[in-house]
């Protein structure tokens, strides 16, 4: 690291401001080799923990850096480590709540471009929207605009952008566990001052998991590994082991990948079929569905709403 970042990073901890000649400055010191090293990694948190006014450039700046160490710090690439995802959460915890929207938006942006991250992740982001919602304080009630019970519309963004994230258990997809907060959530703002979006974001956060196409899993960093060997593997096994694919195939290798999964082809017959089963709600998702409806004796306008898109899907 170098004294120029040091000079930089003592006074921003001195006076608690941080100006976008700064910021640019902090740039051309971290990225002109493209790649963030743990020690600068580390260090841009820790004099995000000083500045008092995050600017959007040093959002931007937090964001994109030390981003693109958790997601790309060590191998295979695009796969966040269990190690690397207990650090980010460590280092930005602050008795189990974030200090500012830049930390916040780090987690999100962290979601949104990874390949695959530790579940772990998403859902202590998750927990920071959820409590702020009930609770009405944390990152995204900074400004004193909403009260306790209210959800407004950067929360319901962000929800969206979590829960649809690439990077969590269930890419596009809502998971169980993420609409019983979607539920829990509703119960908490039935009375509240709440954005018009909310209405839409719990309808179809709630039908996605009942409906929603039940992907097989994602890759695991750790398989990823292993393919990533693999393919770098220049021996004359991995050589023959192609050759004798592209000779089986009947039009040729490319020919005889299609269709399963390789690339960004159309889905076969058989996944058209999967995805079809999926769309129709199981008598278990009856069943988790009417738990969650009758859990307050109450039938409210939010799971009117959501009976109604779900009965329509279904006719």
């Amino acid at each position: 690291m170098s004294h120029h970042f040091r000079d930089i990073a003592a006074r921003a901890v001195a006076d608690g401001v941080i100006d976008a000649h700064e910021v640019l400055a902090l740039r051309q010191l971290v990225w002109p080799d493209g790649v963030v090293s743990p020690d600068e990694a580390e260090a841009i948190l820790v004099l995000n923990d000083h500045v008092r006014e995050h600017t959007p450039e040093w959002t931007d700046f937090v964001v994109e850096a030390v981003g693109e160490f958790v997601i790309n710090g060590c191998a295979p690439r695009g796969y966040v480590s269990a190690d690397t995802a207990d650090w980010l959460i460590a280092r930005i915890d602050h008795d189990g709540r974030l200090d500012s929207m830049t930390e916040l938006e780090l987690i999100v942006r962290v979601l949104e471009k990874a390949l695959n991250c530790p579940e772990r992740l998403k859902a202590y982001a998750l927990v920071q929207i959820e409590r702020a919602v009930v609770f009405g304080s944390g990152p995204t009630r900074r400004h004193g605009a909403l009260s306790a019970g209210s959800i407004g519309a950067a929360e319901c963004a962000l929800l969206r952008r979590m829960i649809f994230a690439g990077g969590g258990s269930g890419p596009a997809q809502v998971t169980r566990s993420e609409a019983e907060m979607l539920f829990r959530i509703k119960d908490a703002t039935l009375d509240g001052d709440n954005a018009p979006c909310w209405e839409r974001l719990f309808v179809q956060g709630v039908a996605n998991f009942l409906q929603g196409w039940k992907r097989p899993e994602q890759l695991t960093r750790e398989r990823a590994g292993q393919l990533e060997s693999f393919m770098e593997d220049r021996t004359t096994n991995v050589g023959r082991f192609f050759g004798r694919m592209a000779r089986t195939a009947p039009n040729g290798l490319q020919s005889g990948l299609r269709g399963t999964g390789f690339g960004r082809r159309g889905l076969g017959a058989h996944s058209v079929a999967e995805a079809r089963a999926d769309f129709e709600v199981t008598d278990s998702e009856r069943l988790w569905l009417d738990t969650q409806i009758d859990a307050d004796d109450t039938l409210d306008p939010l799971e009117q709403a959501l009976l109604r898109f779900v009965m329509q899907d279904e006719s």
